[in-house]
C-alpha cells in the first residue's frame, strides 16, 4: 500500500513565539481563547522574553505590544539611525594642501600620488594633501521601512547554546529544528533504532541566505567597513547551512539532505522532497524546513528600492483620512486590502514527517499528513516580479488531489486555503482571482480563507512554514485566524466565492477535513500544498493498518504524549535548551563497518543495504 507522510513533530519560532504545541499559533487568535489557553499563551511567551510571569494587564500589554509584527526595536538596529557611508571629494585650490595627522598603521597600502606622508612623533604622521581627493565618511540616516516580524522581544537563539559567530538564522535553525524533534516526545537515539542511516533525509535552507555580519553580509561589506573578513563568513553564509547545521549538531545525520531554493515557495519546495522521499521509500524519517532572519537594513533597503515593503509614508497615506501623525506599524500588513506592501519578518519553522508504519511502530503522535506538493512556473514573462499562470496550476492540482481522496463534498464544505496573501497590491488582487477561479471549478461556494502573515509578516522562504503552523493548530482549536488587521476588503479583490475577512472563523477541530497552503515567489516560483486534518489520517490508519494494530499502537502512544507534555512544560518554564551536539560522536572510516552487502554504523540498528538492484537490468 502507498506509504503516508504524516507529521509526527513540529516547531519552531517566529513574531507569534514558540511554534510547538500550538503556543504562537494561539497567539494568533488570543483573543478568541479561553482563560486557560490564553494564560498559557502568556507563559509561553514570557518564558521566551526573559519575563518573570506575574499575570498583570500591564505586563499582559507589554508581550502583545511586543510580540508580532510592530516597529523594528533597537535591540536589532536603529531605524533612525543606520550606518552609511558617505562619499566626500576633496579639492584644494592652487598651490595650497590641506593636512591631517593620525596614526601611521592608519594610512591605506597604496598611498596617493598627491599625498605627502612625514613621520612625527609616537607612531604618527602629517599627511599633507594638495589637488583632488575623497574620503568616505562615517554617518548615518533613516530608513524608509520602521516595521517588521521580529521574534519576541528579549529572545535571544544564540544565548542558549555556545554560538561561535554564528549567523542569526543558523542559531534560529538550531532552535526551530530542536523544538521540532522534541516536540515528538520520542528521543531522537530512539528513532535511529527503527531506520537505518541513510532512511533519515534534512531538507532545510533559506531563500536568501545569511546576510547578517556573520554570514554573507559580513563577507561583502567587510572591505567597504574597514572589517577583517572572516573563516567563516563565506561558508555560513550559503543557503543549504540550516540543513548542514541540523545534520552536525541536532541530528548526526547521515541521509539525504540539502535545500530547494525557490524564494518565498522554498520550504514548500523542501516540503515536496521530503514527501516523494517517503512515498517512494527512500526515506522513512524526514526532518524538514526553512530558516530566514532577513530583518538586517540592507536587506530590507533591497526590497524597499523595488517597492515591495510597506514604507512609513505609504502607511500614513493609507490611513490619511484617520489623520494620524504617525505610521500604525502594528497593521502594516493588510491583506487583501487596501495595502502599499508587505512587511519583512523572520522565522524558523521546521517538522518531522515519517512513514505511517514506522509513526506506529514508534507510537509518535500523528498532527496530520501532507500527501501532495506541486510546483509550476510560470512560463514566458514580460517582468521577473510578475505574477503569472502557474499557480493556477498548483492550485488547481492541489485541491484537486484533496477531491480524489476525500470527495466533492469534503473540499466543498470542510476545506480551507492558506493565502500567501503579502499584502502588496498586485498580490491581493492576482491570488484572490486565482483562489477564487479555483473555488467556481471545484464548486466550492464560500472557502474560507486565511492570511497569516497580517500577524507574522513576511518570512520569505520560511512563510509557507507559518501557514503550516497555524494550519495544524486549526486542527487543535478549530479557529481559522481571522485578517485581523483589515477593515475592508479592497474593491479589486475577487471574492464572489471565497470568505475573507477580519473575523476568526470558528469551525471546529473536526470539521475540516484538509487545508490547501498556497505560496508564490518571485520569479514565478509557485508551490501548494495539501494537507490533511489528523481525524482522517487516523481513519486512513486504521483502515490500513486494522483495529488490533491501532490499539497497540494508541498503548505505545501514551509514553510518546507523555514525554512531549515534560518537554512542553520544561519550555515553559524556560528550562528547555536547543540540541546543539558539537564534537560528539564524531566519526571516521576506521569506525564503519564495510562489506559488499552492507555497510554498519554505529550507533544505528540498522545495515545500510548495498544489495541493490537496477530498474533498468531487465533492459540488458
Amino acid at each position: 500500500m502507498a506509504k503516508i507522510p504524516v507529521i509526527t513533530g513540529f516547531g519552531g519560532i517566529n513574531t507569534a513565539g514558540r511554534s510547538s504545541f500550538h503556543h504562537g499559533y494561539r497567539r494568533l487568535i488570543l483573543d478568541a481563547l479561553n482563560q486557560q489557553q490564553a494564560d498559557q499563551t502568556y507563559r509561553s511567551l514570557a518564558s521566551l522574553m526573559k519575563l518573570e510571569l506575574n499575570g498583570t494587564e500591564q505586563q499582559k500589554q507589554f508581550i502583545r505590544d511586543h510580540t508580532l509584527i510592530r516597529r523594528i526595536e533597537d535591540e536589532r538596529f536603529k531605524v533612525d539611525g543606520i550606518r552609511i557611508n558617505k562619499r566626500i571629494p576633496v579639492s584644494v585650490s592652487g598651490d595650497d594642501s590641506a593636512s591631517f595627522i593620525t596614526k601611521a598603521r592608519n594610512l591605506p597600502q597604496q598611498i596617493p600620488e598627491n599625498w605627502k606622508v612625514s613621520p612625527i612623533e609616537d607612531k604618527m604622521v602629517k599627511v599633507d594633501i594638495t589637488g583632488e581627493t575623497e574620503f568616505m565618511y562615517p554617518t548615518k540616516r533613516s530608513i524608509a521601512v520602521q516595521a517588521a516580524g521580529q521574534l519576541p522581544t528579549g529572545f535571544d537563539p544564540g544565548s542558549l547554546y555556545p554560538a561561535r559567530s554564528h549567523p542569526r538564522g543558523l542559531e534560529m535553525a538550531v532552535y526551530g529544528a530542536s523544538d521540532a524533534v522534541r516536540s515528538m516526545g520520542i528521543d531522537w537515539d530512539v528513532v535511529c533504532q527503527h531506520v537505518s542511516p541513510d532512511q533519515v533525509s534534512v531538507y532545510a535552507g533559506s531563500a536568501m541566505g545569511q546576510l547578517d555580519q556573520h554570514g554573507h553580509g559580513g563577507m561583502l561589506g567587510a572591505r567597504y567597513n574597514d572589517k577583517r573578513t572572516t573563516s567563516k563568513h563565506c561558508p555560513f553564509g550559503l543557503a543549504e547551512m540550516p540543513a548542514d547545521f541540523i545534520n552536525a549538531y541536532v541530528l548526526g545525520s547521515m541521509g539525504n539532505t540539502g535545500t530547494y531554493v525557490g524564494a518565498c515557495a522554498s520550504f514548500l519546495y523542501n516540503l515536496r522532497a521530503a514527501v516523494s522521499d517517503i512515498q517512494n521509500g527512500n526515506a522513512r524519517v524526514v526532518v524538514v524546513g526553512s530558516s530566514e532572519a532577513p530583518v538586517e537594513s540592507d536587506v530590507m533597503e533591497g526590497y524597499a528600492v523595488m517597492g515591495a515593503l510597506a514604507t512609513d509614508q505609504a502607511l500614513l497615506e493609507l490611513d490619511a483620512k484617520q489623520g494620524l501623525n504617525s505610521p500604525d506599524h502594528r497593521r502594516a500588513a493588510r491583506p487583501f486590502s487596501s495595502n502599499c506592501g508587505f512587511t519583512i519578518a523572520e522565522s524558523s519553522q521546521y517538522i518531522v514527517l515519517m512513514d505511517d508504519a514506522l509513526a506506529m511502530d514508534l507510537g509518535a503522535t500523528v498532527h496530520g499528513a501532507v500527501t501532495d506538493v506541486f510546483v509550476n512556473a510560470d512560463g514566458h514573462k514580460k517582468s521577473i516580479s510578475s505574477p503569472g499562470v502557474g499557480n493556477y496550476i498548483t492550485m488547481a492540482k492541489a485541491v484537486a488531489s484533496a477531491r480524489g481522496l476525500l470527495g466533492d463534498e469534503s473540499i466543498r464544505q470542510r476545506s480551507f486555503v492558506q493565502a500567501h496573501g503579502t499584502s502588496t497590491p498586485q498580490n491581493r488582487v492576482s491570488e484572490s482571482h486565482i483562489l477564487n477561479e479555483t473555488a467556481k471549478m471545484f464548486g466550492i461556494e464560500n472557502w474560507p480563507v486565511a492570511a497569516i502573515k497580517a500577524y507574522v509578516g513576511h518570512s520569505l522562504g520560511a512563510s509557507p512554514g507559518d501557514q503550516i503552523m497555524a494550519t495544524l493548530g486549526v486542527w487543535s482549536d478549530g479557529i481559522i485566524p481571522g485578517i485581523g488587521t483589515i477593515d475592508h476588503v479592497a474593491e479589486d479583490v475577487y471574492q464572489s466565492n471565497l470568505q475573507i475577512g477580519s473575523s476568526h472563523i470558528d469551525v471546529g477541530a473536526r470539521n475540516i477535513d484538509s487545508a490547501i497552503l498556497n505560496a508564490k515567489g518571485f520569479g514565478g516560483n509557485n508551490a501548494s500544498a495539501t494537507v490533511i486534518a489528523p481525524h482522517i489520517v487516523e481513519t486512513m490508519l486504521a483502515n490500513k493498518h486494522g483495529a488490533e494494530a491501532m490499539t497497540a499502537y494508541k498503548i505505545r502512544n501514551e509514553a510518546a504524549l507523555e514525554q512531549a507534555a515534560a518537554y512542553d512544560e520544561s519550555a515553559l518554564s524556560g528550562d528547555a535548551l536547543p540540541i546543539y551536539k558539537f564534537d560528539h560522536n564524531v566519526l571516521g572510516d576506521e569506525d564503519l563497518s564495510f562489506s559488499s552487502r552492507k555497510i554498519s554504523v554505529p550507533g544505528y540498528e540498522f545495515d545500510i543495504d548495498l544489495d541493490l538492484t537496477s530498474p533498468y537490468a531487465e533492459l540488458l
